[in-house]
C-alpha cells in the first residue's frame, strides 16, 4: 500500500518481488505398524535410530517382525521412522497397576502403556519435601519415584501433589514428564508415613493382531486408530506392515490381503508407496509367478522377492528368514540420500549387507519370469553381494502398459505433487487474476528448474524438461467466478536403464587395393 504522501521530502517503500520459495519435501519417512513390547498404543512415534526403538517399544521381540524390519530399515541407511504400536488385548489387566496405602491415603498408578513390562515396575512414595518459607511443611506434597527393575531405569518426580487447584498435581506431572506411569487415583490424605512402597500387578502383552487391530476395527478411521493412527503424522512417504498372521516362525508370517487393500488405498490419500512383502506361499518361483496375477496391482504399491535369511540376535545368532519389506524401506531411504528420489532403488549399489543369502534363490531366468509380472527381486550378484534388482510399481506389469511402471517415476511424481501443494498454499484467498497466476508460474518454475538442475528430468533444457501453464487459457471466466485457479505441470521423467542392450560387430580385415 503506497505511503501517505502528507510533506514534501523522499518516501520509501518497499514491493513484493513475488517470489515464494518452494521447498521439497523429504521423500524416505517410513512409517511401520505391528506389535512391540511396550510404548504407546494408537499413536506415531518419530525415531531417528534404532536404539530410539529400543527406549520407546522395547526392542527386538520373538513374537513381533517390527522390531527387525525397524532394525533393518536403520542398519540399511534409513533416516527417520514412524512407528505405530498396535495391541489386541487378551484382559482387563493387560496395563498393570501400583497401588500405594489404603482408603484416603490410596495412591493408584497404571502402566504408561500395556505390556508385561508393566509388571517389572516398583513405585515408593517418601515425605522429603522442601519446606516453606517459614520451616513447615505442606501436607499435600510428595515424593514419587518408579523404577523399571528390569532395565533400572528411574525416574523421580520430587514435591507433587495431590491438592486438586496444585500446579504440581500429580497427574498432569506425570502425563506431562512420565515414560512409565500415569495416575488412576489420588490420595485425599497425606500418607502418614515416612516411605511406602509397591510393586506392580497385571500387565500382559495382549493376543496376536489382526486386520480388526489394523484397519478394520469399527471407526479406526475416525478415531485414527490403527492404520488411520498416521492421521497424527503430518508426513509419510513409505509405508511398511511387517508380517503379523501365523504362529510359527516370523518367517512364516503374513499380512491379510484386506490389511493390503486398505493400506494402498490410504497411500493412494497420503501420496505414498506400500513396500510389499511376499506372501508365505511364495515359496517358489512358480508360485510367486502364479500369486503375482492375483496380488495387488496398486500403483502406489511395490513387492519384493524373496524373504531373506539373516542372523537372529534373539536366537543366539541362528540365520532366520525375514521379510525384506524394512531392509528394502532403508535401501530407498538411502538411495534418495545419495542419488534423488528420480533415482531407481536398485541396482549394484542397492546393495543388503546384513543379509546372510535368499530364501530362494534367483537366476536371470527367474528373474526374467517375474519381472514382467512387475515383482521386483533380490539377487547374489558377484562382487556387491545381495542386491535389489527390480525397480516397478505392483501397476508395472508389461500387460497393464501403465504410465506409473516404474518405481521412481511414481514416487518422483508424489514427492513433485506433495511438495507443490505445500508450496502454494500461500495462494488460496489471493486476487485471481494475472498476477497471481504470473507468481505462481514463477515459483513452481524455479523449482522444477532447481530439479532439472540436479538431473531429475529428461531433457537437455527446462523446454524439453517440463512445463508450467496458469493463465486466461488453463483458468477461465467462468472458473474465476467459481473461485478456482487451475495450474498445469507437465515433466519428463527418467526411466531406469532396465534393459541395456550392448550390440558388437566383427570388422572384417579390409585387403589393401
Amino acid at each position: 500500500m503506497a505511503p501517505q504522501l502528507s510533506y514534501p521530502g523522499v518516501y520509501v517503500e518497499e514491493l513484493p518481488s513475488g517470489v515464494r520459495t518452494i521447498t521439497g519435501v523429504p521423500t524416505s519417512i517410513t512409517a511401520f505398524i505391528g506389535r512391540a513390547l511396550r510404548g504407546p498404543v494408537d499413536r506415531p512415534v518419530t525415531l531417528t535410530s534404532f536404539a530410539d526403538f529400543e527406549r520407546a517399544f522395547g526392542g527386538l521381540w520373538a513374537e513381533s517382525h517390527l522390531g527387525y524390519s525397524v532394525r533393518d530399515f536403520f542398519q540399511q541407511g534409513g533416516g527417520v521412522a514412524l512407528v505405530v504400536r498396535v495391541h489386541a488385548s487378551a484382559g482387563a489387566n493387560d496395563t498393570a497397576t501400583l497401588t500405594l496405602g489404603s482408603g484416603n491415603k490410596r495412591l493408584t498408578l497404571k502402566a504408561a502403556s500395556p505390556g508385561i513390562w508393566g509388571a517389572k515396575l516398583k513405585a515408593i512414595v517418601d515425605d522429603k519435601i522442601r519446606l516453606n518459607d517459614d520451616g513447615t511443611s505442606d501436607p499435600t506434597l510428595f515424593n514419587l519415584t518408579v523404577v523399571d527393575t528390569a532395565t533400572e531405569a528411574k525416574e523421580v518426580f520430587r514435591n507433587v501433589s495431590f491438592a486438586p487447584g496444585s500446579a504440581r498435581r500429580a497427574d498432569i506431572v506425570l502425563a506431562a514428564e512420565s515414560q512409565f506411569v500415569r495416575v488412576e487415583s489420588l490420595p485425599s490424605a497425606a500418607q502418614g508415613a515416612p516411605s511406602v512402597e509397591a510393586n506392580a500387578t497385571g500387565g500382559g502383552d495382549g493376543g496376536a493382531i489382526a486386520a480388526a487391530n489394523i484397519s478394520t476395527g469399527t471407526d479406526f478411521r475416525r478415531d485414527k486408530k490403527g492404520l488411520y493412527a498416521l492421521e497424527h503424522a503430518d508426513l509419510f512417504n513409505l509405508l511398511v506392515i511387517p508380517p503379523y498372521l501365523g504362529t510359527g516362525d516370523l518367517g512364516d508370517r503374513d499380512v491379510e490381503a484386506q490389511v493390503i487393500t486398505d493400506a494402498c488405498a490410504y497411500a493412494r490419500d497420503r501420496r505414498a508407496v506400500v513396500v510389499l512383502d511376499p506372501p508365505q506361499s511364495w515359496s517358489t518361483v512358480s508360485a510367486a509367478g502364479t500369486g503375482a496375477s492375483t496380488f495387488t496391482s496398486s500403483k502406489n504399491a511395490a513387492v519384493y522377492f524373496p524373504r531373506v535369511r539373516q542372523p537372529d540376535p534373539l536366537r543366539e545368532g541362528q540365520v532366520m528368514p525375514f521379510a525384506p519389506s524394512g531392509a528394502i524401506a532403508g535401501v530407498i531411504a538411502r538411495t534418495d540420500a545419495e542419488r534423488g528420489v528420480w533415482k531407481a532403488p536398485a541396482g549394484l549399489d542397492a546393495t543388503l549387507p546384513a543379509v546372510t543369502e535368499l530364501a530362494v534363490p534367483l537366476t536371470d531366468g527367474e528373474i526374467g519370469l517375474l519381472n514382467p509380472l512387475a515383482v521386483n527381486c533380490l539377487r547374489l550378484a558377484p562382487g556387491s553381494g545381495h542386491v535389489t534388482w527390480g525397480a516397478r510399481t505392483r501397476n508395472g506389469s508389461d500387460r497393464n502398459a501403465s504410465e506409473w511402471k516404474y518405481l521412481p517415476v511414481r514416487r518422483t511424481a508424489l514427492f513433485i505433487e506433495e511438495s507443490l501443494f505445500r508450496g502454494i498454499q500461500w495462494a488460496v484467498f489471493e486476487p485471481n487474476d494475472e498476477p497471481l497466476w504470473a507468481q505462481l508460474r514463477l515459483n513452481i518454475g524455479a523449482f522444477l528448474n532447481n530439479l532439472f538442475r540436479q538431473g531429475a528430468f529428461q531433457g537437455k533444457s527446462p523446454r524439453e524438461a517440463y512445463f508450467v501453464k496458469c493463465d486466461a487459457t488453463t483458468t477461465t471466466q467462468n472458473d474465476i467466478n467459481l473461485g478456482v485457479v487451475n495450474i498445469l505441470v507437465g515433466f519428463a521423467p527418467l526411466k531406469p536403464a532396465e534393459f541395456v542392450v550392448l550390440r558388437l560387430q566383427q570388422i572384417a580385415g579390409q585387403i589393401s587395393a
